[in-house]
């Protein structure tokens, strides 16, 4: 079976792993990166992915990024009879949209923070008044994860209406733990992955601006057996019914005191969630990935090692502002080494070897027998790791380690 994952970022290059994994299967990408080349056939941007199919004959065609399924890459593939993983462009646009997501809250009854939706900084400012501080801003269109500004007085909030244009999305701050959770759809049936926890903003503590994701972790005590079904049931069925989702919902989630809200939508993997997902996982995940193509998620399972497993994001000095890139990198070998997997996010070969070519570079991952042992492996390894200007954030998974100790059945 030939295999095409769409994207080159770390996201990507853990799903090519898991299934390069997979017996029988040849994997292709798009463009791909160094690490995917590692571990597939890496083919050059074409005019249309689909072309990209057809030539190489891939059997099944998974896409990473959000940007082509909100542009309606699955309904072309789609027309063309070609097996592919994803939603089609209507229901892309839960990412595609802040506004058009909140409005599908409010109207399928899925619990959300309450919100107002702004045209021009008038009506923002006006939104702003009516729920004080501090506020969420976001941008509505898609902004790779960094299109969100928490306001806590009125000079952020201004500051965030000169930086985030066009229509905004208002909303309450809702206190509790963030959650992300992902489930592969097929339009009816839905298989809920284990869940897991990114970290947005740049620095240690939660400070700094938001990022496409400085880190994550995948623990079966984020959730218990319990939470996970009332998420199901009040969050992720709806939005299948409502609208025939097919391929991954991500549902970025507040557990708050009156229960789990949705903050977002998204309508594919998250990145850097992948990367620990994928690490984790223990089943065959072509099968899956086919079945939930055809249709046929209802008899299928996907099996999770007991072990947590976390990761790092090594990024570039500056990110997610103004950054360098052709930084040599060195160490990777030695990491893996170590025990870690190194997954490839903005890298590229430079006359001196593998560099530096995006603000998240590289995804160091590692599993441990619980969350602190994981949290100790992840951050040996990271210390092979060198390039110029690197940075990460020192508590990646710190927190859960004190906050987490629930009934783990069923994840």
């Amino acid at each position: 079976m030939k295999i095409l994952v769409l994207g080159s970022g770390g996201r990507e290059h853990a799903l090519c792993w898991k299934l390069a994994q997979s017996p029988d299967v040849e994997v292709f990408a798009t463009p791909g990166n160094p690490g995917i080349a590692r571990v597939g056939a890496c083919i050059p941007e074409a005019a249309s992915f689909l072309d990209v199919a057809e030539r190489i004959g891939a059997d099944l065609t998974v896409v990473g990024p959000e940007t082509p399924l909100v542009n309606g890459v699955v309904d072309e593939f789609r027309a063309k009879g070609k097996l592919i993983v994803g939603p089609d462009r209507n229901a892309a646009r839960l990412e595609g949209s802040k506004v058009f997501a909140k409005r599908f809250f409010a109207q399928s009854g899925i619990p959300t923070a309450g919100f107002a939706t702004a045209e021009n900084e008038t009506e923002a400012r006006a939104a702003i008044d009516r729920f004080g501080f501090p506020i969420v801003l976001k941008a509505d269109g898609l902004a790779a994860g960094k299109g969100v500004v928490i306001a806590q007085d009125r000079a952020d909030a201004e500051a965030a209406l000169t930086q985030l244009k066009g229509r905004l999305v208002i909303e309450e701050f809702l206190r509790g733990e963030e959650v992300s959770f992902i489930a592969l759809c097929d339009g009816r049936d839905v298989i809920a992955l284990a869940p897991t926890r990114d970290h947005k903003a740049v620095f240690d503590g939660d400070k700094g601006p938001n990022t496409g994701g400085m880190g994550a972790y995948c623990d079966p005590a984020i959730l218990t057996e319990a939470e996970t079904q009332h998420i199901l049931r009040t969050i992720i069925y709806p939005t299948v019914d409502a609208t025939n989702f097919t391929g991954f919902l991500y549902a970025g989630l507040m557990m708050t005191a009156d229960g789990p809200k949705a903050l977002e939508f998204n309508v594919r993997l998250g990145d850097p969630e992948t990367q620990p997902l994928m690490h984790r996982m223990q089943s065959d995940f072509a099968p899956v990935l086919v079945a939930a193509a055809e249709g046929k998620l209802a008899t299928t399972r996907i099996e999770w090692s007991r072990d947590p497993s976390v990761c790092v994001v090594l990024t570039s000095g500056g990110y997610p502002g103004g950054y360098e890139t052709g930084k040599a990198i060195t160490g990777v070998e030695a990491a893996e080494a170590a025990g870690a997997v190194v997954f490839h996010a903005g890298t590229r070969i430079g006359a001196a070897g593998i560099e530096s070519s995006g603000g998240r570079v590289l995804g160091v991952t590692a599993r441990g027998r619980d969350l602190r042992e994981a949290v100790r492996n992840t951050y040996a390894a990271v210390k092979h790791v060198h390039f110029d200007g690197m940075h990460y954030r020192n508590d990646i998974g710190r927190g859960g380690t004190e906050r987490y100790n629930r009934n783990t059945v069923g994840t």
